[in-house]
């Protein structure tokens, strides 16, 4: 040691440690957290704004103030962000032990439905009311199954090979989830649950030849319940004819497109949509999208797919990076849910799909939507904060699809 760097005689050291520590402490964060991190708290200002302009005459109607429905998302939020930093500083091994819990708590609360607690909406019996309190226990449910999945496969990752121990218990668990969701006639959320528990899988490094059987058996069970439906029979055909009647099956269709032509490319000017008074069924929550077209235009749809765009490159970059496989199956799961759900969503409006029922993640009026989506972030920063250092991608396991 020099005389420089000798500390004084008989002085002590723990300064220097504690200023090591500290350092330490303070470190930057990667870029992925800043970039999934400001992407959530832009996209979730986005919607309480929107949630105040798109409900202010159904509120008026309800309760007599303009600002009720509005005032109720707000207070999610300002839940949903705490809760987020929150769970972002948890470490993979907590939600590894959390994993179990978290599932079982999921199908109870799902299983709620049934009881004289749940309640029908919409032709689906998906909420449970607590008092004035509604919950949706299938947005939650969501956040679960990846954890679930993830931890199992984690588990059985030297034995991804074989089809057995990767199917036992993952597959009968998918599946139980699925039919408690379609226990309430909910097609469009059980396409959502069967998309994230394949994203899942497929960043796990799961075999495609395990995985395309599977999907295909699911995309006939998809194509049976649709044709034994009257009701979803219509939806489907009415984004293919151009004839079907606008004052039923392309009533909603119909006006939300009119809601995003009208706004043109610098929109109607904020608070002022036509369709809200009562034209737009479902304006607040799952047409939300369209009066951000038509208030905001052009320009605010644009505004909310790059926020979007952000999100996913956030994510993604941590499936590239991460050399772990629990990490990289949950970013891959939840990644394809909330992305997926968003161009779901979206392609609903723009009349791409037919009417599945889905909220557009972060936007859509809903304390369940938006509390659980910004517990999925939470879980994606505290991923991003694992990550090795360095910028070079760690490649992906191959998987063989013979």
């Amino acid at each position: 040691m020099t005389q420089a760097t000798r500390p004084p005689r008989g002085g002590s050291s723990r300064p220097l440690s504690a200023r090591i520590a500290l350092g330490r402490s303070i470190k930057p964060v990667p870029v992925e957290f800043l970039l999934i991190g400001s992407a959530a708290i832009l996209l979730t200002a986005f919607g309480v704004v929107m949630a105040f302009s798109a409900t202010t005459v159904e509120s008026i109607s309800t309760t007599g103030s303009p600002y009720n429905s509005g005032l109720s998302h707000l207070v999610f939020a300002a839940v949903g962000l705490p809760v987020m930093f929150v769970v972002s500083r948890f470490r993979p091994s907590w939600l590894r032990k959390l994993a179990w819990p978290a599932l079982a708590f999921g199908i109870v609360l799902q299983m709620l439905v049934f009881t004289p607690l749940g309640n029908a909406s919409g032709g689906n019996r998906n909420w449970i009311y607590f008092g004035s309190l509604s919950v949706q226990p299938s947005e939650f449910l969501k956040v679960a199954l990846v954890l679930w999945i993830s931890f199992i496969l984690y588990r059985k990752r030297e034995a991804l090979t074989s089809f057995w121990q990767f199917a036992i218990p993952i597959l009968p668990g998918i599946t139980f989830a699925l039919v408690t969701v379609l226990g309430g006639r909910d097609l469009g959320t059980a396409t959502i649950i069967a998309m994230l528990a394949f994203g899942t899988l497929f960043f796990a490094g799961v075999r495609l030849r395990f995985l395309l059987p599977i999907v295909a058996l699911a995309a006939v069970g998809v194509v049976m319940l649709a044709i034994f439906s009257e009701n979803r029979m219509k939806r489907i055909m009415s984004v293919f004819d151009p004839n079907c009647d606008p004052s039923v099956e392309c009533y909603q269709p119909n006006h939300g497109i009119w809601g995003l032509a009208g706004g043109g490319i610098f929109g109607r000017g904020l608070g002022n949509s036509h369709e809200k008074y009562n034209w737009l069924p479902a304006a607040a929550d799952d047409y939300i999208f369209a009066i951000v077209g038509e208030e905001l235009g052009l320009i605010g749809c644009v505004v909310v797919l790059l926020l979007f765009a952000v999100l996913a490159v956030g994510i993604f970059r941590i499936v590239r990076r991460t050399d772990d496989l629990f990490t990289r199956a949950v970013a891959g799961g939840l990644g394809v849910w909330i992305i997926g759900q968003a161009l779901v969503n979206i392609g609903v409006v723009l009349r791409v799909l037919p009417a599945l029922g889905v909220p557009l993640p972060f936007l859509s009026a809903g304390g369940s939507s938006l509390i659980a989506v910004l517990i999925a972030s939470g879980i994606l920063l505290a991923l991003a904060r694992t990550l090795p250092d360095g910028t070079r991608p760690v490649a992906v396991h191959s998987r063989s699809a013979s």
